[in-house]
C-alpha cells in the first residue's frame, strides 16, 4: 500500500514545483488569530477543528496537523464535543486519498461522539461526509439517505453555517443527478445556488464559499440535459470561483470535467491541456479519484496521438492510483463496516420501537385513569349543574315576569314621549303660523285700502272719459282736432282699463295674503292645484321683484291638464308652496348677481297626476346646493338659518298636515329640484 502513495507523492512533487501557491483559504488567518487569543482549552479545541477544515481542499498535511492537535487536547481534558469534531476532520483525509473504509470508520466513530455530546451541527456535518463517501462509490440511495438526515439535523439546530447547509442541499441535487432524476436535481441545485448568491461575501464559515462545488454540479446537470455550451460555462465559472478560496480540489474537478467535455467533442488538444492542469492539482493534495480520472484521460489522448511513451507514463500513474481505490481488502473492509453500521442502526431502531411501545402502554394506562377520573368529576359536576339549573329556572321565571312589567312601562313611557314630541312640534308650528299670519294680515289690510281707492278712482276716470267723449262730439271740432281728441281719449281709456286690471290683480293678491294669514289646520276643500300653484308662484315672484326691481326671471309653467281638483287645506298648502318658490327664486336671483351675461334665470313649475299621488315639481337653474346643506335643508332651526317662510315650515306643512313628502335633489352648478308628493284623497 505504501508504493502507490509513494508514487503519488513523487508525482505531486514533480508536477507542482512550478505551480506552487498559497496553501490556505481566506478563513485561515482569522482563525489563527483567534486561536492565539483563545481563553480556554475547549475554545482552543473547537478553533483547531475549524482551522483544520480551512485546509481540507488545499493542504492535507495541515488538516492532519491541526486535527491531531485538537484531538489530543480534547482527549486530555475529556471534551467529547471537541473530540467528535476533530475526528470528523481526520475522516476527510482517507476519503480524499482513496481509503474509503478508513474514512467510513472514522466518520462513524465521529458520529457516535457527536450524538453523545448532543452536537447537532457536528452530527449533520458527519452525516454529510458519510453521504459523500457513498456518492464517491456511485451508491446514490445511501448518499440521499445520509444527506437528508444531515439536512434535518441542520434545520433542528437552526444553524447559521450557511456554507454547510448549501453543501448538504447541493449533495442532494448531485445524488438525484446520479439517479437521473433531473427535475429533483435541478430543484435542489438551483436552491443551493440561490442561497449562495444571497450570502454576504467574505462572511463564510471555516468551510468557505461553496460556489465552486454548486457551479460544477450545475454544469454536470446541464451536460446531462444535453446542453454542452452551458455546462462548459459553469465549469469555467467553478474554476474561477475556486481560485480565491484556494480550493484546489474544486479547481481540479472543474478542469477534469472540461477535459472530458473537450474529449467528447473531439478537441484533444484542449482536453490534454485541462487534464494536465487537473492532474497537477489532484496529485498535489493528493486527490486519488482525480488522479485516476485525469491520468486515464491522458492515456486515452496520448494513445490516440500515437505517443506510447507519454501514454505509458500516465498508465503507471493510473495503476498506482487505482490500486488504492480498488484494493479488494479495502472493499471487504468497507462492506464489513457498512454491514456493522446497518446492524447497529437496526438495533437502535428496535430499541427505539420497544421504548415507544412502553411509552405508549404507559400513556394509555395513564390516559385511562385520567379518563375515569374525568368521568367521575363530570358526573358530579353534572349533578350540581342540574340542581343549579332548577334554581335558575325559578329565578328566570321571576325575572321574566319583572322584565315584562318593565317592558310594558317602558313602552308606555316611549309612547308618551312620542306624543309629547308631536305636541311640541305642533305647538311650535302653531306659534310660527300665528306670528306669520299676524304679519301677513297687517300687510294685507294696509294694502287693501289703497288698492280699493285706486280701483274706485280708475272706474270714475272711465266714466269721465265717456262724458268727455260725448262733449267733444257735441263741439263739432275740425277733423284734425277731432281725430287728435279721439286718439287722446282712447289712450286714456286704455290706461284706465289697465289700471283696473292691475288693481283687480292687486286685489286678488291681497285676498291671497289675507287667506294665507288665516290660521292653519282648516277644513279640506276641493282645490285646483294647477291654479293654486301658479297663483302663489306669481305672488312670490312679484314680491321678490318689489324688493329688487332689477330682478327678473322666466317662469316656465307645465301644468297637467288631466289633474283633477284635490281635497287639500288650501291655506296650508299655499304656505308650503311659498317656502319652496321663495327658495327657488332666491337661488336664481343669487346667481343672476354673478357676472355672467349669458345666464337666464328660470324657474320651472310642473304638476303631474300619478296612480296614487299628485306631484308638484319646482326646478331652478341656480348654483345648486352643496352636499352638506342637503343634509340639514329641512331642519326646523338649522345653524345660521333665517326665520320666516323657510323650507322647514314647508316640510312640516306637507308631511304633517297633508301626509305627503317633500324632497330635494341638487347638482352643483346646474340647479336644484324640489318635489312635493301628495296622496290622492
Amino acid at each position: 500500500m505504501r508504493l502507490p502513495l509513494l508514487c503519488l507523492s513523487l508525482l505531486a512533487g514533480l508536477l507542482l514545483l512550478p505551480a506552487a501557491g498559497r496553501a490556505q483559504s481566506p478563513q485561515t488567518q482569522p482563525l489563527r488569530l483567534a486561536l492565539s487569543r483563545a481563553p480556554t482549552d475547549t475554545a482552543r479545541v473547537l478553533l483547531l477543528a475549524d482551522l483544520a477544515a480551512t485546509y481540507r481542499y488545499s493542504h492535507f498535511d495541515s488538516v492532519s496537523y491541526y486535527a491531531h492537535r485538537g484531538l489530543r487536547l480534547a482527549r486530555s481534558i475529556g471534551y467529547v464535543r471537541g473530540e467528535g469534531r476533530c475526528l470528523s476532520r481526520l475522516a476527510i483525509l482517507p476519503g480524499e486519498r482513496g481509503n474509503l473504509p478508513q474514512a467510513l470508520r472514522l466518520n462513524l466513530a465521529a458520529l457516535r461522539l457527536n450524538e453523545e455530546s448532543g452536537d447537532l451541527e457536528a452530527t449533520a456535518r458527519t452525516l454529510n461526509q458519510t453521504g459523500l463517501l457513498y456518492y464517491a462509490l456511485d451508491d446514490y440511495r445511501p448518499s440521499l439517505r445520509y444527506s437528508f438526515r444531515a439536512l434535518r439535523h441542520y434545520q433542528r439546530a437552526g444553524t447559521t453555517d450557511t456554507s454547510q447547509l448549501i453543501s448538504v442541499i447541493a449533495n442532494l441535487g448531485a445524488s438525484y443527478e446520479g439517479l437521473r432524476r433531473y427535475d429533483s436535481a435541478a430543484f435542489y441545485l438551483n436552491r443551493a445556488w440561490q442561497l449562495t448568491r444571497r450570502h454576504r461575501p467574505g462572511a463564510w464559515s471555516c468551510w468557505g464559499n461553496p460556489a465552486p462545488y454548486v457551479l460544477r454540479e450545475l454544469g454536470l446537470l446541464r451536460l446531462a440535459q444535453n446542453q454542452p455550451q452551458a455546462a462548459r460555462s459553469f465549469y469555467r465559472r467553478s474554476a474561477q470561483a475556486a481560485e480565491p478560496e484556494n480550493d484546489q480540489r474544486s479547481a481540479s474537478r472543474a478542469y477534469q470535467y472540461l477535459a472530458e467535455l473537450y474529449a467528447q467533442q473531439g478537441r484533444s488538444d484542449s482536453s490534454i491541456f485541462y487534464a494536465h492542469r487537473a492532474l497537477r492539482l489532484a496529485a498535489n493534495l493528493p486527490y486519488v479519484v482525480g488522479v485516476v480520472r485525469n491520468s486515464g484521460l491522458l492515456v486515452q489522448a496520448y494513445e490516440a496521438h500515437q505517443q506510447p511513451d507519454s501514454a505509458l507514463h500516465y498508465i503507471h500513474i493510473l495503476l498506482a492510483a487505482q490500486d488504492s481505490l480498488t484494493n479488494p481488502r479495502r472493499i471487504k473492509q468497507l462492506d464489513a463496516i457498512a454491514f456493522n453500521e446497518h446492524t447497529r442502526l437496526l438495533e437502535l431502531e428496535a430499541e427505539r420501537d420497544e421504548l415507544l411501545d412502553r411509552v405508549r402502554t404507559g400513556v394509555l394506562l395513564a390516559s385511562a385513569g385520567l379518563l375515569l377520573l374525568a368521568l367521575l368529576l363530570l358526573w358530579r359536576r353534572h349533578r350540581q349543574q342540574q340542581q343549579a339549573t332548577r334554581r335558575l329556572q325559578v329565578l328566570h321565571h321571576q325575572l321574566g315576569e319583572q322584565a315584562r312589567e318593565l317592558t310594558t312601562q317602558r313602552d308606555n313611557l316611549v309612547q308618551t314621549l312620542k306624543e309629547l314630541k308631536i305636541t311640541q312640534g305642533q305647538l311650535v308650528l302653531r306659534e310660527k303660523m300665528a306670528s306669520l299670519g299676524e304679519l301677513m294680515a297687517g300687510v294685507a289690510h294696509e294694502i287693501q285700502r289703497p288698492v280699493s281707492l285706486l280701483r274706485r278712482y280708475a272706474a270714475a276716470s272711465l266714466e269721465l272719459c265717456g262724458e268727455m267723449r260725448q262733449q267733444v262730439a257735441l263741439l263739432r271740432l275740425p277733423l284734425h282736432q277731432q281725430t287728435l281728441a279721439d286718439k287722446l281719449l282712447d289712450s286714456l281709456d286704455q290706461h284706465q282699463n289697465r289700471i283696473l286690471d292691475y288693481g283687480q290683480r292687486a286685489d286678488s293678491v291681497v285676498s291671497g295674503m289675507l287667506e294665507y294669514s288665516q290660521g292653519g289646520g282648516g277644513a279640506r276643500q276641493l282645490t285646483d292645484l294647477n291654479a293654486l300653484a301658479e297663483e302663489y308662484l306669481r305672488l312670490v315672484y312679484h314680491d321678490l321683484r318689489a324688493k329688487n326691481r332689477y330682478f327678473s326671471a322666466a317662469l316656465l309653467l307645465h301644468p297637467d291638464p288631466t289633474l283633477e281638483r284635490q281635497m287639500v287645506v288650501r291655506q296650508d298648502l299655499g304656505r308650503a308652496l311659498v317656502g319652496v318658490f321663495s327658495a327657488a327664486l332666491q337661488a336664481v336671483a343669487q346667481r343672476q348677481r354673478q357676472p355672467d351675461e349669458e345666464y337666464v334665470p328660470q324657474v320651472e313649475l310642473t304638476t303631474r297626476r300619478t296612480a296614487a299621488s299628485v306631484e308638484i315639481r319646482v326646478r331652478d337653474n341656480g348654483e345648486g346646493l352643496p352636499p352638506e346643506t342637503l343634509l340639514t335643508v329641512f331642519q326646523r332651526f338649522p345653524a345660521g338659518a333665517e326665520t320666516g317662510l323657510s323650507l322647514a315650515l314647508s316640510h312640516d306643512l306637507i308631511t304633517r298636515g297633508h301626509g305627503g313628502t317633500l324632497s330635494v335633489s341638487s347638482q352643483p352648478g346646474r340647479g336644484t329640484e324640489y318635489c312635493i308628493v301628495l296622496p290622492v284623497k
